[in-house]
């Protein structure tokens, strides 16, 4: 009898799994799709008019990696990055800091805080028990995370209170919105935490029950929401859709794991706009920055998370590709060693965003509000090391050489090293050192939604070492 009960008090619990499941797999398998048959015209029908449409189909070609047991020196990395969050995971709650020693967090980067347990899990540089103690915890905050308007998580989080703040870390009672990326971005591990540590799906359930997802996708495109003026005094909510190509399509595809009809989203055709950077034919977005409000960016990072989580179909990997090759193109060129993504940095403004393009501005670097911040254009250490584990050619190992050294081995990695100044970046945050972990798990298993099982250490113990 108490069976039964338990079934009937667990069916939204079951129905919610049952959905992810049958999700799940479409989402792999359309990533996994191998469409290099099709006309590569019609992969690139957003193409301008300036540019043909052979130009653009004539895709970079870089020899992918494939997975191998880590090096000893690779799986020191690994407890390199995983000290970060033994550090900065707040005690209170099991949320881990975005930034060393600043006590708050958002969606995204929590993701990569969650991505990386899970990383660190696999390689053996947490042991399993210590894992779902941990998993455990921070679950159990998501579920109890203050929601803007009772809706959705807010931008921002206190890390010891779970209260909700602003991007200063200030108390913020009624909250600042919310961000549709950076939700696409937390339900991967989310969803990767109910299918593959099955004993946690109850309390994944319980988090995203919570949330109205409904209002984030709508009409199969992602909006946000922002908040304008006072909220205690009148209703200045500005929803708008959120994200641009790149950003997109990778946050599309962590709603479509929860079975959302994201195809809007991912649909690059109307929106993709391609500039010649470096002779490489690269995606950015054509939809104008200052009447749409939002940046105009396009770097490593979201190609980059995409390959190295879902896998990929041909159209993933030819945009990926041609982030890369023009990256490598400047190196060649240039004598500079590139790899640009958005990061913090250890001193004023604190986050800058390195673009192979923005706001149609090649190798341009801008802050938050776009302003300008060349100054601080940097090698990312995240970004050298996920191209280094996605692609098996010398480039990739030029910008795995480049930043071997950027860690402190008690506090973590850093976030990189300036271009102008050659000084280390000296940022030490959950972002980076979650990707890092990432990298690993890709060098060593493949993308986190279906890794190679077959070679999974087991509980407790570490991937073995070797060349």
């Amino acid at each position: 009898m108490r069976f039964k009960q338990g079934l009937i008090s667990a069916r939204s619990h079951l129905i919610f799994l049952a959905g992810l499941v049958v999700a799940f797999g479409l989402v792999i398998m359309l990533e996994r799709w191998d469409v290099t048959t099709a006309d590569p015209a019609a992969l690139f029908a957003g193409t301008t008019a300036e540019t043909t449409v052979a130009e653009v189909a004539n895709t970079p070609s870089f020899q992918l990696t494939t997975p191998r047991p880590l090096t000893a020196e690779e799986q020191l990395w690994a407890e390199i990055a995983w000290q970060y969050f033994a550090a900065n995971t707040r005690p209170e709650t099991g949320l881990a800091d975005s930034v060393a020693g600043f006590p708050a967090t958002t969606m995204w980067d929590t993701g990569s805080f969650l991505l990386g347990m899970i990383a660190a899990e696999r390689l053996g540089v947490l042991e399993t028990t210590e894992f779902d103690r941990r998993i455990a915890q921070a679950l159990v905050s998501l579920a109890a995370l203050p929601l803007f308007d009772d809706r959705l998580p807010n931008k921002s989080y206190d890390t010891r209170s779970l209260a909700m703040t602003d991007y200063q870390g200030e108390p913020s009672d009624l909250g600042i919105g919310w961000s549709a990326i950076d939700i696409g971005r937390i339900i991967v591990p989310l969803s990767i935490v109910a299918r593959s540590y099955p004993g946690h799906a109850p309390a994944v359930a319980a988090v995203l029950d919570r949330w109205r997802l409904d209002e984030v996708v709508v009409g199969g495109q992602l909006f946000g929401l922002t908040v304008t003026g006072d909220l205690a005094t009148d209703a200045p909510l500005a929803l708008q859709q959120e994200g641009r190509v790149g950003y997109e399509e990778y946050a599309a595809l962590g709603f479509a794991l929860l079975g959302f009809d994201t195809v809007d989203a991912l649909m690059i055709e109307n929106t993709v706009l391609w500039l010649d950077v470096e002779g490489v034919m690269v995606p950015t977005d054509r939809r104008d920055h200052e009447e749409f409000g939002a940046h105009m960016l396009t770097l490593s990072e979201p190609y980059m998370l995409r390959l190295m989580e879902f896998g990929g179909g041909a159209l993933a990997h030819d945009l990926a590709a041609r982030v890369f090759a023009a990256q490598e193109a400047r190196f060649a060129r240039h004598g500079i060693v590139t790899a640009v993504s958005e990061d913090h940095i250890d001193g004023p403004p604190y986050f800058v965003y390195n673009a192979v393009v923005a706001n149609g501005r090649p190798w341009h670097a801008i802050t938050e509000s776009g302003a300008d911040a060349t100054a601080f254009r940097s090698l990312s250490t995240k970004a050298a090391l996920a191209w280094a584990s996605i692609y098996a050619t010398p480039y990739a190992a030029t910008l795995n050489e480049a930043v071997v050294d950027l860690f402190d081995p008690e506090a973590g990695w850093y976030a990189g090293r300036f271009e102008a100044s050659g000084l280390i970046n000296e940022a030490v945050t959950a972002n980076t050192n979650g990707v890092v972990l990432q990298s690993l798990h890709h060098r060593r298993f493949g993308p986190l939604l279906h890794p190679m099982t077959e070679v999974l250490p087991a509980a407790g113990q570490a991937a073995p070492s070797g060349g």
